[in-house]
């Protein structure tokens, strides 16, 4: 029994930690941004990147520090099918998750690479596409228990990138994927490393964002109204370490979280029902 119990506890360990501090609001999000998905934070210039998922255009804006659209940055050959998520690697190239797979029915999933070179110009080619699947995946649609193949976050860490998967399946029950995907040109197949469980209320413990700290020693996943911190993992299983749940204060319909530095989260919601549409700041303690 002692045995046991050591070995689940080396597992995972579980916190729960209610965090009493606010989202501090940085500014609201141009009016023309109704969908925005993802953000990823450039520091050398202090530009938020961001985009819209399925049904608007194949576009990259970039907002300055008051939230002022800077720039528009048309990716002339990708589509946006569902653009869901963006990131960007230690040299500053920049990558578009187009992997949104709402009915789990999509076989076109797609990763775009946007060298750095090309963020100066309002008409930008993607270097490279990444196509990939899950090699779990054997029914498009699976069946409605099996709807796990959604993905709207993710990041790319030393030359890899890592999907964590959002539940659509019936009888949610919090169980996330992450999948791990290499950053090269051409076909790839999704390598599953592992999974975890949220909670089993869809609304408030579905995934909407993932995100790493600058130094990679921490890891963030976001839904509506809370955090999963990830720490103590050793390379990268990141599910191997501490999870700790930190509440935001708030719930709305929050897309987008990025690590402005290793203590300094940026947050984006949807605006929704006159609520939301904005960027906020939270500092992890």
């Amino acid at each position: 029994m002692k045995k046991a119990f050591l070995v689940s506890f080396s597992l995972v360990l579980l916190a729960c930690q209610q965090d009493s501090s606010q989202m501090q609001t940085l500014y609201s999000l141009p009016k023309k941004l109704k969908e925005v998905s993802g953000i990823t934070y450039f520091p050398d210039t202090n530009l938020l990147y961001t985009l819209e998922d399925s049904g608007n255009a194949n576009e990259v804006y970039a907002l300055n520090s008051e939230g002022k659209l800077e720039k528009t940055i048309t990716i002339t050959n990708a589509i946006n099918v569902d653009w869901e998520d963006i990131t960007k690697d230690k040299d500053n190239n920049l990558y578009i998750g187009d992997f949104g797979n709402n009915d789990n029915e999509r076989q076109d999933l797609c990763i775009y690479k946007v060298a750095n070179k090309e963020l100066d110009k309002e008409n930008a080619v993607a270097e490279y596409k990444i196509s990939f699947s899950y090699p779990e995946q054997t029914e498009f649609p699976p069946k409605k228990k099996e709807l796990f193949y959604d993905v709207e976050g993710f990041f790319e860490y030393q030359n890899y990138f890592y999907l964590f998967t959002k539940n659509r399946s019936k009888n949610f029950d919090g169980t996330a994927f992450i999948y791990k995907i290499p950053n090269a040109p051409g076909t790839q197949k999704a390598v599953k490393i592992g999974e975890f469980k949220t909670c089993d209320n869809y609304n408030h413990c579905v995934l909407t964002s993932a995100t790493i700290s600058p130094d990679g020693t921490k890891v963030v996943v976001l839904s509506h109204d809370k955090i999963l911190l990830f720490q103590g993992f050793q390379d990268d299983l990141f599910h191997k370490g501490t999870q700790t749940e930190i509440l935001l204060g708030d719930f709305s319909q929050k897309e987008a979280v990025v690590f402005k530095d290793n203590n300094t989260l940026l947050i984006a919601d949807e605006k929704t029902n006159k609520v939301g549409g904005k960027v906020y700041e939270f500092k992890l303690k």
